[in-house]
Protein backbone atom coordinates (compact mmCIF):
# COMPACT_ATOMS: atom_id res chain seq x y z
CA UNK A 1 0.00 0.00 0.00
CA UNK A 2 1.44 3.69 -0.82
CA UNK A 3 1.32 5.81 1.92
CA UNK A 4 -0.49 9.44 0.57
CA UNK A 5 1.23 12.75 2.44
CA UNK A 6 -0.87 14.13 4.96
CA UNK A 7 -3.73 15.96 3.66
CA UNK A 8 -3.49 19.84 3.62
CA UNK A 9 -7.03 21.25 4.12
CA UNK A 10 -9.19 19.25 6.83
CA UNK A 11 -12.53 18.09 5.68
CA UNK A 12 -15.92 18.24 7.41
CA UNK A 13 -17.08 15.04 8.87
CA UNK A 14 -19.52 15.08 5.83
CA UNK A 15 -16.99 15.00 3.27
CA UNK A 16 -14.95 12.60 5.62
CA UNK A 17 -17.93 10.05 5.56
CA UNK A 18 -18.86 10.57 1.68
CA UNK A 19 -14.90 9.90 0.67
CA UNK A 20 -14.69 7.36 2.62
CA UNK A 21 -18.01 5.24 2.81
CA UNK A 22 -17.31 3.49 -0.39
CA UNK A 23 -14.23 1.82 0.45
CA UNK A 24 -15.57 0.08 3.40
CA UNK A 25 -16.77 -3.33 3.84
CA UNK A 26 -18.49 -5.76 6.18
CA UNK A 27 -16.85 -8.98 6.74
CA UNK A 28 -18.74 -11.99 7.60
CA UNK A 29 -17.13 -15.42 9.00
CA UNK A 30 -18.31 -18.45 9.19
CA UNK A 31 -17.12 -21.46 11.60
CA UNK A 32 -18.61 -24.24 8.79
CA UNK A 33 -18.99 -24.64 5.40
CA UNK A 34 -22.95 -24.50 5.33
CA UNK A 35 -24.38 -22.58 8.28
CA UNK A 36 -25.48 -19.40 7.52
CA UNK A 37 -26.92 -18.80 11.17
CA UNK A 38 -23.82 -18.63 12.91
CA UNK A 39 -20.92 -16.06 12.28
CA UNK A 40 -18.29 -13.47 13.00
CA UNK A 41 -18.86 -10.08 12.44
CA UNK A 42 -16.77 -7.19 11.22
CA UNK A 43 -15.34 -4.38 9.04
CA UNK A 44 -12.65 -3.92 6.76
CA UNK A 45 -10.89 -1.45 4.30
CA UNK A 46 -10.99 -1.70 0.50
CA UNK A 47 -6.89 -1.94 -0.43
CA UNK A 48 -6.59 -1.87 -4.00
CA UNK A 49 -9.31 -1.64 -6.62
CA UNK A 50 -8.67 -5.37 -7.88
CA UNK A 51 -10.24 -6.72 -4.35
CA UNK A 52 -7.36 -6.96 -1.88
CA UNK A 53 -9.17 -5.96 1.33
CA UNK A 54 -7.83 -5.38 4.85
CA UNK A 55 -9.19 -6.25 8.54
CA UNK A 56 -8.09 -7.81 11.66
CA UNK A 57 -6.98 -11.17 11.71
CA UNK A 58 -9.39 -12.10 14.89
CA UNK A 59 -12.30 -11.31 12.63
CA UNK A 60 -11.58 -14.61 10.82
CA UNK A 61 -9.34 -16.60 12.80
CA UNK A 62 -10.49 -20.39 13.78
CA UNK A 63 -13.38 -19.66 10.58
CA UNK A 64 -13.41 -21.46 7.22
CA UNK A 65 -15.31 -18.75 5.31
CA UNK A 66 -15.91 -15.56 4.89
CA UNK A 67 -18.43 -13.01 2.94
CA UNK A 68 -17.79 -9.55 1.90
CA UNK A 69 -20.55 -7.12 1.56
CA UNK A 70 -19.58 -4.01 -0.12
CA UNK A 71 -20.93 -0.46 0.48
CA UNK A 72 -23.44 -1.06 -1.85
CA UNK A 73 -24.59 -4.78 -0.65
CA UNK A 74 -22.78 -6.85 -3.32
CA UNK A 75 -21.75 -9.48 -1.67
CA UNK A 76 -18.21 -11.68 -2.48
CA UNK A 77 -16.57 -14.52 -1.41
CA UNK A 78 -13.24 -13.89 0.14
CA UNK A 79 -10.50 -15.93 0.23
CA UNK A 80 -7.64 -15.34 3.49
CA UNK A 81 -4.44 -14.39 1.55
CA UNK A 82 -2.46 -13.87 4.79
CA UNK A 83 -2.57 -12.78 8.18
CA UNK A 84 -0.07 -11.56 11.13
CA UNK A 85 -1.91 -12.95 14.87
CA UNK A 86 0.77 -10.24 16.41
CA UNK A 87 -0.12 -7.73 14.52
CA UNK A 88 -3.98 -8.47 14.38
CA UNK A 89 -3.57 -7.86 10.62
CA UNK A 90 -5.16 -10.45 7.83
CA UNK A 91 -5.73 -9.95 4.02
CA UNK A 92 -8.73 -10.80 2.22
CA UNK A 93 -9.23 -11.27 -1.68
CA UNK A 94 -12.46 -10.73 -3.89
CA UNK A 95 -12.80 -11.80 -7.21
CA UNK A 96 -13.72 -7.82 -7.96
CA UNK A 97 -12.89 -5.15 -9.98
CA UNK A 98 -13.39 -1.23 -9.88
CA UNK A 99 -13.46 -0.90 -5.89
CA UNK A 100 -12.75 2.43 -4.43
CA UNK A 101 -9.37 1.92 -2.20
CA UNK A 102 -9.01 4.18 0.44
CA UNK A 103 -6.35 6.47 1.39
CA UNK A 104 -3.54 5.75 3.90
CA UNK A 105 -1.03 8.04 5.51
CA UNK A 106 1.59 7.67 7.77
CA UNK A 107 1.12 8.69 11.38
CA UNK A 108 4.57 9.93 12.03
CA UNK A 109 2.80 14.03 12.30
CA UNK A 110 -0.03 12.65 14.34
CA UNK A 111 -0.62 14.76 17.82
CA UNK A 112 -2.37 14.16 20.82
CA UNK A 113 -6.06 16.03 20.34
CA UNK A 114 -5.91 15.63 16.18
CA UNK A 115 -9.77 14.76 15.35
CA UNK A 116 -10.01 11.31 14.11
CA UNK A 117 -13.37 9.00 13.00
CA UNK A 118 -14.35 5.86 12.80
CA UNK A 119 -16.27 4.08 9.96
CA UNK A 120 -17.77 0.56 10.44
CA UNK A 121 -20.60 -2.10 11.32
CA UNK A 122 -21.22 -2.23 15.01
CA UNK A 123 -23.15 -4.98 16.36
CA UNK A 124 -24.44 -6.01 13.29
CA UNK A 125 -26.01 -5.42 9.68
CA UNK A 126 -28.58 -2.89 10.86
CA UNK A 127 -25.84 -0.71 12.13
CA UNK A 128 -23.77 -1.03 9.05
CA UNK A 129 -21.53 2.27 7.91
CA UNK A 130 -21.64 3.57 11.55
CA UNK A 131 -19.86 6.63 11.48
CA UNK A 132 -18.47 8.00 15.01
CA UNK A 133 -15.44 10.76 15.89
CA UNK A 134 -13.38 11.71 18.61
CA UNK A 135 -9.79 13.02 18.92
CA UNK A 136 -6.41 10.76 19.64
CA UNK A 137 -6.24 10.25 23.08
CA UNK A 138 -2.43 8.59 23.18
CA UNK A 139 0.25 7.56 20.92
CA UNK A 140 1.90 4.31 20.99
CA UNK A 141 -0.07 2.73 23.88
CA UNK A 142 1.47 -0.41 25.00
CA UNK A 143 -1.88 -2.58 25.48
CA UNK A 144 -1.74 -6.44 26.27
CA UNK A 145 -4.29 -8.45 24.37
CA UNK A 146 -4.81 -12.15 24.57
CA UNK A 147 -1.13 -11.95 26.28
CA UNK A 148 0.22 -10.19 23.76
CA UNK A 149 1.77 -6.57 24.09
CA UNK A 150 0.77 -4.29 20.92
CA UNK A 151 1.44 -1.04 20.29
CA UNK A 152 -1.52 1.33 19.50
CA UNK A 153 -3.20 4.38 18.78
CA UNK A 154 -5.71 5.18 21.53
CA UNK A 155 -8.88 6.92 20.62
CA UNK A 156 -11.98 8.49 22.18
CA UNK A 157 -13.72 7.80 18.54
CA UNK A 158 -16.93 5.13 19.81
CA UNK A 159 -16.10 1.41 19.12
CA UNK A 160 -18.28 -1.35 19.53
CA UNK A 161 -18.10 -5.20 18.53
CA UNK A 162 -18.09 -5.28 14.83
CA UNK A 163 -15.94 -1.88 14.24
CA UNK A 164 -12.81 -4.45 14.11
CA UNK A 165 -10.89 -4.25 10.85
CA UNK A 166 -12.70 -1.05 10.27
CA UNK A 167 -10.80 2.58 9.61
CA UNK A 168 -9.57 4.76 12.04
CA UNK A 169 -9.45 8.22 10.04
CA UNK A 170 -7.92 11.33 10.23
CA UNK A 171 -9.52 14.71 9.55
CA UNK A 172 -8.17 14.89 6.01
CA UNK A 173 -10.02 11.10 4.85
CA UNK A 174 -7.48 8.83 4.86
CA UNK A 175 -6.79 5.95 7.13
CA UNK A 176 -4.37 6.15 9.95
CA UNK A 177 -4.97 2.62 11.93
CA UNK A 178 -7.34 -0.29 12.12
CA UNK A 179 -9.78 -0.41 14.54
CA UNK A 180 -8.78 -3.45 16.83
CA UNK A 181 -10.57 -3.51 20.16
CA UNK A 182 -12.24 -1.28 23.05
CA UNK A 183 -11.01 -1.46 26.80
CA UNK A 184 -13.99 -2.62 28.75
CA UNK A 185 -14.38 -4.18 32.61
CA UNK A 186 -13.96 -7.32 31.51
CA UNK A 187 -10.51 -6.75 29.78
CA UNK A 188 -9.27 -4.71 32.87
CA UNK A 189 -8.68 -4.95 36.72
CA UNK A 190 -11.51 -2.04 36.66
CA UNK A 191 -14.89 -2.91 37.67
CA UNK A 192 -16.55 0.32 37.01
CA UNK A 193 -17.43 1.17 33.92
CA UNK A 194 -15.26 2.42 30.96
CA UNK A 195 -16.30 4.86 28.07
CA UNK A 196 -13.96 6.21 25.22
CA UNK A 197 -10.99 3.61 25.42
CA UNK A 198 -10.50 2.50 21.58
CA UNK A 199 -7.55 1.18 20.12
CA UNK A 200 -6.08 0.45 16.37
CA UNK A 201 -3.66 -0.97 14.79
Amino acid sequence: VKLSPAGKTPLSAQEVYERCVPSIVAVSAFPDETSEDSYYWGSGVVLTEDGYILTNSHVVEGTCRARITLWDDTEYDALLVGSAHRTDIAVLKIDAHGLTPAEFTSTDSLLVGDAVYAIGNPLGKEFRSTMTEGIISAIDRPVTMEGRVMTLLQTTAALNNGNSGGPLINEYGQVIGINTLKMSNTLSDISATVEGLGFAV
